[in-house]
């Protein structure tokens, strides 16, 4: 959240001394949050469709942090070498994470036609999803 600056509380020199007008969020909760949602809903998706890690070429998850990637890929049973990521490289680009790393791993020729590439991500207002295509 950013507290101030809003309506209920305009924006005053002392407001942005004290970073107000800053992002402000609880690190640890939106951590746990972000594990628990990002490997629930693939879980979730490979269950419904009958499937397993073993079944999916390829996950392209979002590119939030190193450690919550981390985190995830072994509660799902990924093997890492089956995990697309530019995190090192990009960062974190926010809602674009999952169309760039997908775009530069098919031009790339890592993902090809007919790979199963299973996406999640964690979004604003922690709000979280996958998707399973087929290239």
């Amino acid at each position: 959240m950013i507290p101030g600056g809003g309506s209920a509380m305009p924006l005053t020199s002392e407001l942005v001394e004290a970073r107000k007008n800053k992002v402000h969020m609880r690190g640890q909760d939106i951590f746990k949050a972000a594990v628990k949602n990002l490997a629930g809903s693939c879980r979730l998706l490979l269950d419904e469709r009958g499937l397993d890690a073993p079944d999916i070429d390829w996950l392209c998850p979002h590119q939030a942090n190193l450690r919550i990637l981390d985190v995830v890929i072994e509660k799902v049973g990924f093997p890492r070498e089956r995990v697309l990521s530019n995190l090192e490289r990009v960062g974190n680009t926010s809602s674009a994470s999952i169309p760039i790393l997908l775009d530069e791993s098919v031009r790339a020729g890592k993902v090809k036609p007919g790979d199963n590439v299973l996406m999640c991500a964690l979004g604003a207002g922690v709000s979280w999803g996958s998707a399973l295509i087929t290239m």
